[in-house]
């Protein structure tokens, strides 16, 4: 297959200030192909946000909002995860996958939030971090979509995938991945930039069979072939 635009050996060689450019020029274009990209998970609060986005480990989107609305009505407030029957969180959860360990999480969440938070999430990355089962890419989810703060990116499987496949990084582990990409994007474009990953990996650029052909992207991209 030909392959066009930039090669990888290329995307190695150039410059910082070239990266700059080139990954400016990405997020234009993705602005413009999805100018309405939003974060697939549903919530109203930090703490339907934070406790949300732990459902969504290794599980869908999708399922995660058919699983909270009632989720969140039985356990409105971080006082209500804390005092939960975890056998009863347990089937709550159920169908997100590992439930059990989800089911503990989420109560773990809750009790920590009451205990030393005053039952609000904080809106602080080192805050966070130190909340059990919470990493740095949950922290850069709760902060950038449900407090407005850009921290940092969120890293999560598709912009480790994207991100490696348009040469902004050759990291794979995701605190490397989220460095890398930092110095190229404006700091307030930090959020909106992994959303955009998200929708493209989502819609064209998937895990197995890229659809390089209709791709916006394509000519910056040294893994594009067609």
């Amino acid at each position: 297959m030909a392959r066009t635009g930039i090669t990888p050996s290329q995307a190695r060689r150039e410059s910082k200030r070239a990266r700059r450019e080139r990954a400016g020029e990405i997020l234009a274009r993705l602005r413009r192909e999805y100018p309405n990209t939003r974060l697939a998970l549903d919530f109203q609060s930090p703490l339907q946000l934070l406790m949300a986005t732990v459902l969504a480990a290794q599980c869908t989107d999708q399922k995660v909002n058919e699983v909270t609305p009632p989720l969140f009505r039985r356990y409105p407030t971080a006082r209500d995860f804390a005092a939960a029957d975890l056998t009863e969180l347990e089937e709550m959860v159920r169908q997100t996958g590992f439930y059990r360990n989800k089911a503990r999480a989420l109560k773990n969440l809750g009790m920590t939030l009451v205990a030393e938070h005053g039952s609000e999430v904080p809106d602080d990355m080192e805050q966070l971090v130190a909340l059990p089962g919470v990493g740095r890419k949950t922290a850069n989810v709760v902060l950038g979509n449900a407090f407005g703060r850009a921290e940092g990116i969120a890293v999560d499987t598709h912009v480790q995938r994207l991100s490696r496949r348009l040469f902004l990084t050759e990291e794979e582990d995701p605190e490397k991945i989220e460095r890398d990409l930092l110095p190229l994007l404006p700091r307030e474009e930090w959020t909106r930039f992994a959303l955009l990953l998200q929708d493209h990996g989502r819609k064209v650029c998937k895990a197995r069979r890229p659809e390089c052909a209709v791709c916006p992207v394509a000519d910056l991209c040294p893994s594009a072939e067609f």
